[in-house]
């Protein structure tokens, strides 16, 4: 029997028409299907259908329409379908990514507009990154942006005054998006790469404002550019429009950096000074002085706690859906005024995330006053330096300019009852020696205390020559002093010493109330509510890492050779750190790496430092950041040495760093694109061989198979 079979053919007018309806009514999943029928049948729709499913996918904010929507634009773009996109389209599609969490689809679609010259405006991209530096991989990936964008427009490449160069100026960089950038770079501690758009700044010509200074402040803080800091002061101190967090900020960055380079007169002439301006703000004259700019300040800090309430309301919630722009509010702010204002907000929410990690300086009424954290970490510093004397000094500048305290109380007593806590009894006895040189005045229970340590170790001698200082001093120790040398004495089979000692402290009618007090101080400063000195310098001396001065003035030499290419100069320096005892770290190794890249072609320099790198990390456990893995990278990428590029790789998917394949796939085509193309030779030696499969390897890891 024959039957007649009936083929069904559908209208592709008919098939765009309930793809449009199906849109219209929101129904996505039709949406979709229809789509995919419409594809197998005439390929892609008409433009005007294209955009409206891509920017309904967008609106939805659901991953499995955002997928379906960025994999449409990329299947468009790859089949040179490129002509049926709008620009509008893609902005809002690659905002809706970036605000869901999608960081590295979001710079890919803005990658593609700017290839194919639909240049989108800087108040748009800025948005984009936004929301990318949410997170760490979009915060690095907003900065590569940041500096891909800004290159086309250095030393004055594009001409403003022509024209056809409108849509493209359009798309220079800002200070917003600048501060956006960099704001991501602090909050995830990516801040080489944040340095890498500080020397963008001026070629590009973007205008600074506060928040950028105050950010230039942190970078250089963390980077060790202690000069750079002191020539930023000056701008800092004449800026009219600082606010007193962000005063208060920077000159918490200066602090710390005198610290991390062991400058202690300049860390310490910092808090004199501050001391010094506060008890002048103290009396009358002084207050009258400061108290409008106090009551300023303290409105201006009473707004700014309000915005970091706030604001820590909305961190969890940045993408918050209701928030979003529909796609028609969104083609009709044709100003981008509502974008504009939302990036603001979102910049405000970065920069207060990371604001407040330093603690060394608190304000009062306006006035800069160092907190104890400050003190603490002097007082270390100056014990690690073995610089007792300076100590001794900076003890007693801090009391006289600070509220007097008794005796028993004081920061130098502290100190010295925190050595004896921690077993450092000649520290603590050089630092009495120090403090009765210099006429200052110390209670009985510190001499108690230490003698007391002195008898437990058996140390006699000590205890002979601590016990003649406390008499020229003019101290009467306390029963239980005595009692401790007596038992001391006993047990070295000295009867007329312990003897005599008894004798004289019957006729002194001792009894046991010092050490009561003594201990009672004690068990104030550790179990006290209140940060006290003692407690604190405890904690700190007990949990702080020591500090190498000396590797971050060497940085500083090594980055200055880098900088200006004097690559000669850089490896002497690092000879010489290394013959004084100081190990190079990754801060050391990025400025030779990206040194020799900027010379050009020292690709074996950077082989040499690459092995010495495997040897640091196999050995010796050394850990090496993801900006430094990346310069490497970058380096052997674009001198084909793929062999070594892969090493790399291997090290930063073991690390779980991200890794931008899109960079490297574009490097890859424009150096490399005519190799390994076609079939291998015939005859080829091993080290060929083997340099041809791993160009094979990496680049099917960036997606180019």
């Amino acid at each position: 029997m024959a039957s007649t079979i009936l083929v069904q053919a559908r209208d592709p007018a008919k098939l765009s028409e309930e793809l449009q309806n199906a849109l219209d009514e929101h129904r996505l999943t039709d949406a979709w299907n229809l789509h995919e029928q419409h594809m197998n049948m005439e390929g892609f729709p008409r433009k005007s259908i294209v955009n409206k499913l891509l920017a309904t996918f967008a609106e939805s904010l659901e991953l499995q329409w955002l997928d379906r929507a960025y994999d449409l634009v990329v299947k468009a773009i790859n089949e040179h379908k490129q002509n049926l996109l709008e620009k509008e389209t893609l902005i809002y599609l690659a905002l809706c990514l970036a605000r869901y969490g999608l960081p590295v689809n979001a710079a890919t679609v803005l990658r593609k507009l700017v290839e194919t010259e639909q240049f989108p405006p800087v108040t748009a991209w800025a948005a984009v990154l936004g929301y990318m530096s949410q997170t760490s991989a979009g915060a690095y990936l907003a900065a590569e942006l940041v500096l891909e964008i800004g290159f086309i427009f250095q030393d004055g490449r594009v001409d403003p005054r022509k024209k056809s160069n409108e849509h493209l100026i359009a798309m220079k960089p800002n200070t917003t998006a600048v501060n956006i950038a960099l704001a991501g770079c602090l909050l995830f501690e990516t801040n080489r790469k944040a340095e890498q758009i500080l020397d963008m700044i001026p070629r590009i010509g973007v205008k600074t404002d506060i928040t950028l200074l105050t950010m230039m402040g942190h970078l250089y803080e963390r980077n060790g550019r202690r000069e750079e800091l002191k020539k930023l002061k000056r701008y800092i101190d004449e800026a009219h429009d600082l606010s007193d967090s962000q005063f208060r900020e920077f000159y918490n960055c200066l602090l710390s950096c005198h610290l991390k380079f062991g400058d202690l007169e300049s860390a310490s002439h910092m808090v004199f000074e501050m001391l010094r301006k506060a008890k002048k703000a103290q009396n009358s004259l002084g207050m009258s002085t400061f108290m409008f700019e106090g009551m300023k300040i303290d409105k201006i800090e009473s707004q700014e706690s309000v915005i970091h309430e706030k604001s820590n309301d909305a961190e969890s919630s940045v993408s918050i859906r209701t928030q979003a722009l529909t796609y028609g509010d969104f083609c009709a702010d044709r100003k981008l005024l509502k974008l504009e204002a939302e990036t603001k907000e979102v910049l405000k929410t970065l920069v207060t995330k990371f604001q407040t990690q330093l603690d060394l300086i608190t304000t009062t009424r306006g006035i800069l006053q160092p907190t104890e954290t400050i003190f603490v970490k002097l007082v270390r510093a100056f014990l690690e330096s073995n610089k007792i004397k300076e100590l001794v000094g900076f003890l007693v500048k801090v009391e006289k300019e600070d509220s007097p305290v008794s005796p028993d109380s004081s920061p130098l007593v502290q100190v010295i009852n925190t050595c004896i806590s921690l077993g450092w009894l000649d520290r603590a006895h050089d630092l009495l020696d120090e403090a009765r040189l210099c006429g200052v005045k110390t209670g009985s229970s510190v001499y108690s205390s230490l003698l007391k340590a002195y008898c437990k170790e058996n140390r006699s001698t000590e205890v002979k020559s601590l016990l003649k200082d406390a008499r020229k001093a003019g101290v009467q120790l306390d029963a239980s002093s005595y009692e401790a040398m007596i038992e001391s004495r006993v047990v070295g089979n000295d009867t007329r010493g312990a003897l005599n000692l008894f004798k004289e402290m019957k006729e002194a009618k001792l009894d046991k109330s010092g050490q009561q007090d003594f201990d009672n101080l004690v068990s104030g400063c550790v179990g006290s509510g209140e940060a006290k000195l003692m407690a604190k310098l405890l904690q700190e001396i007990k949990d702080g890492q020591t500090v190498d001065c000396g590797v971050h003035d060497w940085n500083s030499v090594i980055h200055f050779f880098c900088r200006k290419r004097l690559m000669p100069d850089a490896e002497k320096a690092l000879k010489k750190m290394r013959s004084l005892g100081h190990a190079p770290n990754a801060q050391t190794f990025h400025s030779l790496v990206t040194g020799y890249a900027a010379v050009g072609g020292k690709y074996t320099e950077v082989t040499e430092l690459w092995g010495e790198m495997k040897v640091l990390a196999f050995y010796h456990g050394m850990k090496f950041d993801q900006e430094l893995l990346d310069s490497v990278l970058y380096t052997f990428v674009r001198g084909g040495f793929f062999i070594r590029a892969n090493e790399v790789v291997e090290m930063m998917e073991k690390g779980k760093m991200f890794v931008d394949k899109y960079k490297y796939r574009t490097l890859f085509l424009k150096y490399h694109k005519a190799f390994c193309k076609g079939k291998a030779p015939k005859f080829q030696t091993e080290s060929q061989l083997n340099r041809r499969e791993a160009a094979l390897t990496f680049k099917k890891w960036v997606g180019l198979f």
